[in-house]
């Protein structure tokens, strides 16, 4: 089960990753995109954790809601396609959540993929285009694969954080097909994906904060 606790404490905590990481995040995207993709991530979730902490949400829907808001938003939001995209996830998850304080593990799951189908509706990504797609994509069918085998939570997430970092490490080799680094042709070949990089530190900061039996 997955609390409205638990549910903030995820993004506390995937903020958190991101002020810690955000500098090799720049550096990332330093080769193939702005050099932007840290400093506006962490510019973004500290927002959020702040509207977080002003309105202290009641629902799943009007938490995440928060996290759209300051993800798309310019005052103290995240710019650039980063924002927009998962602005898109979390306004999918809002949806597909609802007005509940909680979620069991199999509509966690339908919540996260709800999320990727939104952000694919916005991005139009696909397998191998080298961006937050080829993390995500994997961890979700990692994470649905585990919890149909009866795997708790804890468990299915550990197994879509391996996933989502060898999707993450997938990237390097990969000829960009979206965004800036699709300008740069070949030269994006050799260069981890930032995007995914993020995200599979959103998977990974899931597995280190939801644990089997607890919530």
């Amino acid at each position: 089960m997955v609390t409205l606790d638990a549910l903030t404490q995820w993004i506390r905590e995937f903020a958190k990753s991101i002020a810690a990481n955000k500098d090799q995040l720049t550096d990332l995207d330093r080769a193939i995109g702005d050099a932007d993709h840290g400093v506006n991530l962490d510019r973004g979730f500290a927002a959020a954790v702040g509207a977080i902490d002003e309105q202290s949400p009641s629902t799943m829907t009007t938490l995440l809601g928060d996290v759209v808001m300051r993800t798309i938003t310019s005052t103290g939001g995240v710019g650039g396609a980063g924002g927009a995209l998962y602005g898109a996830f979390f306004r999918g998850m809002a949806q597909a959540a609802g007005e509940v304080r909680s979620l069991d593990d199999l509509a966690f799951a339908a919540a996260l993929r709800a999320g990727l189908t939104e952000l694919v509706r916005l991005g139009m990504p696909r397998a191998g285009d080298k961006t937050m797609f080829d993390a995500l994509a994997p961890a979700l069918d990692a994470l649905d694969s585990a919890l149909a085998e009866r795997a708790g939570l804890g468990t299915a997430l550990r197994q879509a954080s391996i996933a989502a970092g060898a999707g993450r490490d997938a990237t390097v080799p990969m000829l960009a097909s979206k965004g800036r680094a699709a300008r740069l042709g070949r030269r994006s070949i050799g260069h981890q994906d930032p995007g995914a990089t993020s995200a599979a530190l959103l998977i990974a900061a899931a597995a280190a904060v939801f644990e089997d039996g607890t919530g």
